[in-house]
């Protein structure tokens, strides 16, 4: 079935559970009011459905190619970039004076949500670029950014992130690409990465590559690492691309899914490339650019849920099959299939509350410079990018399950889904290590960001008891019992945090999502809408459906590690 962009949902949240009003009351988001975010929301929504996800099953069935060192984009993909580009999508949030619209955050997370879900696969191409904006308006120097960001925001030429190597995965400290100084102020930057997202495309001028490298002088490790930016075509002094850069694609990837994004084998080979922030100070400068793309990243997840979810109920009320509780209907009124839709509508509503509560939080520290909007933006990234993705797979293989033997079977597109988002788990940091950032660093401050969150999500249990006494008790309840996890987790060793990281990191996100649910059942009921019984039963089959997992998970985070390395790999192999 055509994708359906979720305006009414978007929309529902941002008026009455996440608090964008605070965002509009600053002086730097003044002019995204209502209105405005309705009608970019609104637009947003149709570029996703009628130019986007038409896109979607050819670029998964022919796919990208790589022919005489040039990659080669399935029909299609460079008039849907060129409509991107030209609505001014990939730089709504850049600033200004950069060319930008200077939008929220949260505007831009919703448009990428929507995006993702039409068509996965070329949204991708943006949303690096839109990191790299971020990462070069923080840290380049004048030069760069007056040469670089106006191209990159308008999206005439697009951006990557050259992290992995294949000695170095998720341990980026071991890569060793290196960077010599040329004696005129740029470095000649050779070595190999890989997994290199939209590492080229026929459809743009420049694609200009982040490259983490070393210097001659580098320590070892993370410390040692410096960032440098390395153009496919080397600008001139009017910034048009002049010669061809010493660098080239090797290979693309042979991948589970995302057919029609590139994923390619980078070469430098004395590339020249621009010093971009401090010296052995790239992984700082890097990580700008990679905690956009988490953000980004987690509503690629809740894009593919949507989009999953919305085949799923389309087919399951089309499909008869049996006898059912009203007779012989479509299989929705089976009380398995039911329960099916039922927890994936409320699980894509939780981790799109968690992520636009994680892009609000940002919205707030850039527009306040407020230390605790900052501490809460940096606690939910990795809850959002782990809990939105891990909801994407789930979800999508939920859609299979409900499509029935037809899901297995390529022509109906639902394993696309499947196949598509379940990368996302994995880039732009494992969710495995996203749980053990949170255990870690974002508890570096005793807890104060967790327990502000648990503070409130009791305030808003204690303000819905009146309406919805059971479920606010419920909400109430599991929050204290997370309190009383973290507390232990806070006395934990550090490597019995990580043993229970991942269960502690999901418990975190059923209570944020059942809050948002509970939020919105009762403003709903509370403005007399329409929606406020739908809305109080969704609230129900989180919190009494998906919220209950949260005691069994706080159980295995405070068992330690104790019990894993009592098993060899040898016994594991038994």
């Amino acid at each position: 079935m055509p994708y359906r962009a979720p305006l009414a949902d978007l929309e529902f949240l941002l008026a009455h559970v996440l608090g964008f009003d605070r965002v509009t009351a600053t002086d730097r988001f003044a002019e995204a009011g209502p209105d405005t975010a309705r009608a970019i929301l609104a637009e947003a929504g149709r570029l996703a459905e009628q130019t986007l996800a038409p896109l979607n099953r050819a670029g998964d069935r022919q796919g990208a190619r790589l022919e005489n060192g040039i990659v080669r984009t399935p029909p299609g993909f460079a008039e849907g970039y060129r409509a991107i580009a030209e609505g001014g999508w990939v730089g709504m949030a850049a600033r200004p004076e950069n060319g930008g619209m200077g939008l929220p955050m949260t505007l831009a997370t919703a448009v990428n949500e929507m995006m993702s879900g039409a068509c996965l696969a070329l949204q991708i191409n943006p949303l690096l670029t839109q990191g790299q904006i971020e990462a070069l308006e923080h840290h380049a120097p004048e030069a760069i950014r007056a040469t670089y960001l106006p191209r990159l925001v308008s999206g005439e030429w697009g951006g990557t992130m050259n992290l992995t190597e294949p000695q170095a995965g998720s341990d980026v400290g071991a890569l060793r690409s290196r960077a010599e100084p040329r004696g005129d102020g740029s470095y000649s930057v050779t070595g190999q990465k890989i997994y290199i997202s939209w590492g080229d495309a026929d459809f743009m001028p420049n694609i200009c590559h982040l490259v983490l490298a070393r210097l001659p002088d580098a320590a070892p490790g993370t410390a040692g690492i410096s960032l440098f930016l390395v153009p496919k075509f080397i600008p001139d002094a009017a910034g048009n691309p002049g010669p061809r850069n010493s660098l080239s694609v090797v290979s693309l990837e042979h991948k589970l899914g995302l057919h029609g994004s590139p994923t390619c084998v980078m070469q430098y080979d004395g590339a020249q490339g621009w010093l971009v922030g401090e010296p052995h100070r790239g992984m700082a400068a890097m990580f700008t650019m990679m905690n956009n793309a988490r953000l980004g990243v987690a509503v690629q997840g809740v894009g593919i849920a949507e989009a999953a979810l919305q085949q799923a109920l389309s087919h399951a009320e089309g499909r008869v099959q049996g006898r059912t509780p009203t007779g012989r209907g479509p299989i929705t009124d089976h009380a398995d299939v039911r329960r099916m839709l039922a927890r994936m509508r409320a699980q894509v509503f939780s981790a799109r509350a968690i992520a636009l509560s994680c892009a609000v939080a940002i919205d707030m520290a850039h527009a306040t410079g407020s230390p605790e909007w900052q501490a809460r933006a940096a606690f939910l990234t990795p809850i959002a990018k782990a809990y939105g993705t891990d909801t994407g797979v789930e979800v999508a293989q939920m859609g299979l399950q409900v499509h029935g033997g037809m899901g297995f079977v390529e022509e109906t597109g639902a394993a696309q889904f499947a196949r598509d988002v379940r990368v996302t788990t994995i880039y732009e940091g494992t969710n495995g290590i996203q749980a053990m950032d949170l255990v870690a660093r974002k508890m570096a401050d005793g807890g104060s960001a967790a327990f502000a969150l648990i503070d409130e999500v009791q305030a808003g249990a204690e303000t819905a008891r009146a309406g919805l006494p059971d479920l606010a008790g419920d909400v109430w309840q599991a929050a204290e019992s997370l309190r009383e996890a973290t507390e232990v987790l806070l006395r934990q060793e550090m490597n019995d945090r990580f043993a229970g990281a991942a269960a502690y990191l999901r418990a975190f996100a059923l209570v944020l999502g059942a809050d948002a649910h509970l939020r919105a059942a009762h403003a709903a009921a509370g403005a007399g809408l329409a929606q406020a019984p739908a809305r109080a039963a969704l609230a129900r089959v989180a919190i009494r459906r998906l919220l209950p997992e949260q005691a069994g998970l706080l159980v295995e985070m405070r068992e330690g590690a104790a019990g894993l390395y009592a098993l060899s790999p040898g016994d594991l192999a038994a």
